[in-house]
C-alpha cells in the first residue's frame, strides 16, 4: 500500500507540532505497534531530544505573544521536518520517492504552519490569555489523535487531515483584519519599549487606580 497517506498526514501534524509527530512515531515503532515507522526515528536520542523539545513547545504554545515568536522561529523548523519525516517514510515503505515525499511533506507541512500562526496572531488580538490554553491543547490533542489514527487508518486520517487544513485555511482568511490588529500591536509595543514608554495596559490599569 502507498505511503502517501501518512506522509501528508504526518507534514499537516508537522506543520502544527513537529516534535510531537517525531515523537509519537518513534513511540508506535519503539513499541511494536507498528511497522511502517523507520529505525531513525526509534533511535533512543531522537526520542528523547524529541521528548525535551516538545516539552518547550507546549509551555511556550501556551504564552499569549511567545507562541507567535515561538511560530516565528520554525517557519523554517517544521517544513523541513515534515519533508525529513515523509523522506524517511517513503525509503521505509519504498512505494513512494524519497524526494517526492519529502517535498509533499514539507509543504504540507508549511500550510498548516501558516494556519497556525496566522490562527495564533489573531487569537493574540484578543486581551484575555485563556484562549491561547485553549487553542494550543486543541492542536496537541488533534496532532495526537490524528497522526495515532493513521497509523491504523492512514487513507481515512488523511482525508481528516485535509478536511481541517481547508477549514483552517478558510479561517485564516477570515481572520485577517485580527492579523493586521495583533501586528499593529506588536509593532507599537516594540516603538513604546524603544523609547521607554510603559505598555498600554499597564497605563490602562495606572489610570483605573
Amino acid at each position: 500500500m502507498s505511503v502517501l497517506p501518512l506522509v501528508f498526514t504526518s507534514g499537516w501534524a508537522s506543520g502544527v507540532n513537529a516534535y510531537a509527530v517525531v515523537l509519537l512515531l518513534g513511540v508506535f515503532g519503539a513499541t511494536g505497534l507498528s511497522d511502517d515507522v523507520p529505525e531513525t526515528l526509534q533511535r533512543p536520542e531522537v526520542l528523547v531530544m524529541a521528548g525535551v523539545l516538545f516539552l518547550c513547545e507546549a509551555v511556550a504554545d501556551k504564552i499569549p505573544y511567545v507562541d507567535s515568536a515561538w511560530d516565528s522561529v520554525h517557519t523554517v523548523i517544521r517544513p523541513v521536518a515534515g519533508a525529513w519525516v515523509g523522506a524517511l517514510l517513503a525509503g521505509q515503505s519504498g512505494s513512494l520517492s524519497d524526494v517526492a515525499a519529502g517535498l509533499i511533506g514539507g509543504s504540507t507541512a508549511l500550510a498548516s504552519h501558516t494556519v497556525k500562526a496566522g490562527t495564533r496572531m489573531a487569537v493574540n488580538a484578543s486581551p484575555e490569555p485563556f484562549s491561547n490554553v485553549i487553542v494550543s491543547l486543541a492542536e496537541d490533542l488533534g496532532v495526537g489523535g490524528v497522526v495515532a489514527f493513521a497509523m491504523f487508518q492512514p487513507e481515512a486520517a488523511a482525508v481528516i487531515a485535509g478536511v481541517l487544513l481547508l477549514a483552517g485555511l478558510l479561517t485564516l482568511f477570515f481572520l485577517v483584519s485580527r492579523i493586521r490588529r495583533f501586528r499593529r500591536r506588536r509593532a507599537q509595543r516594540r516603538e513604546d519599549k524603544r523609547l521607554g514608554k510603559p505598555a498600554a495596559r499597564g497605563r490602562s490599569v495606572s489610570g483605573g487606580r
